[in-house]
C-alpha cells in the first residue's frame, strides 16, 4: 500500500443536525431520514449491522436487511437456527447500526428483540422471490458444510420437489423485532465535531432527547 491507513480521512460537511430539526417521535424522525436516503438512490439503504451477544457477553455482528419499522420497532428475518438467532434466544438484547456514507449519517439503535408472529413471518416469506424461499429451505444457516456442491444439490432437489407448488414457510425461519430503548441520530460535521442526538425511552413511554458530545 502506498497510503498509510492512518492517513485515510474524510471531511464531513454536507450539513448539520439541530434539536429544532428533530421530530419528537424517533420513528417519525427515522422515517424522514430513511425517505431521504431512499430518494438519494443509495445501494441497499436498508442494510444494517446487527450486533448480538451470547449469554456470557461474547459479541458478534453481521449485516442484515431491515424489512419494516413502525412504533413497535425494527423488523428483520432470518433462520431461527443461525448463530444470531441462538444468541438472541439466550440474550435478547441487541443493537442496530445504519451507516449512510453518502449523506454522512448514522443511526444507532439499542433495545430488546422478540420474535414476530407466525402470521407476519408467513406474509413476508410468501412475498419473497421463489429462489429466496427455496434458499431458506436449503440452508442450515451457520452450520459447517463440506463444500458448496452440498447447497447446490439441495437447492436443485427442492426446485424439482416444489415445481408448480407453493413453498411452505419453514418452521425454522421467521422474523424478529427490535423494540428500541434508545435511538441515536448522527450527522457528520467538520473537524470531527459531529452532531449526535439521542432519544431515550422514558418509563411513561415518552422520549427524552439529549445531545451527546462527539
Amino acid at each position: 500500500m502506498n497510503t498509510s491507513i492512518s492517513e485515510l480521512r474524510k471531511s464531513y460537511d454536507t450539513g448539520g443536525l439541530q434539536e429544532s430539526d428533530l421530530d419528537p417521535n424517533p420513528f417519525k424522525q427515522f422515517e424522514k431520514w430513511f425517505g431521504e436516503i431512499v430518494a438519494a438512490s443509495l445501494i441497499e439503504p436498508n442494510a444494517m449491522t446487527l450486533a448480538t451477544a451470547t449469554k456470557d457477553g461474547v459479541p458478534s455482528a453481521r449485516i442484515v436487511l431491515l424489512k419494516g419499522f413502525d412504533e413497535r420497532g425494527f423488523t428483520f428475518f432470518t433462520n431461527y437456527e443461525s448463530q444470531k438467532a441462538r444468541e438472541l434466544e439466550a440474550n435478547p438484547h441487541a443493537a442496530l447500526v445504519f451507516y449512510w456514507a453518502e449523506l454522512e449519517r448514522q443511526v444507532r439503535v439499542t433495545g430488546e428483540v422478540s420474535r414476530v408472529t407466525r402470521e407476519e413471518s408467513e406474509a413476508y416469506f410468501q412475498s419473497r422471490p421463489i429462489g429466496s424461499q427455496l434458499g431458506a429451505l436449503a440452508s442450515h444457516q451457520s452450520q459447517v458444510i463440506p463444500n458448496r456442491e452440498v447447497l447446490e444439490k439441495r437447492l436443485a432437489e427442492l426446485t424439482t420437489e416444489y415445481q408448480g407448488r407453493p413453498i411452505p414457510l419453514p418452521p425454522h425461519w421467521g422474523g424478529y423485532r427490535l423494540a428500541p430503548q434508545a435511538i441515536e441520530f448522527w450527522q457528520g460535521r467538520p473537524n470531527r465535531l459531529h452532531d449526535r442526538l439521542r432519544y431515550t425511552r422514558q418509563p411513561d413511554g415518552s422520549w427524552l432527547i439529549e445531545r451527546l458530545s462527539p
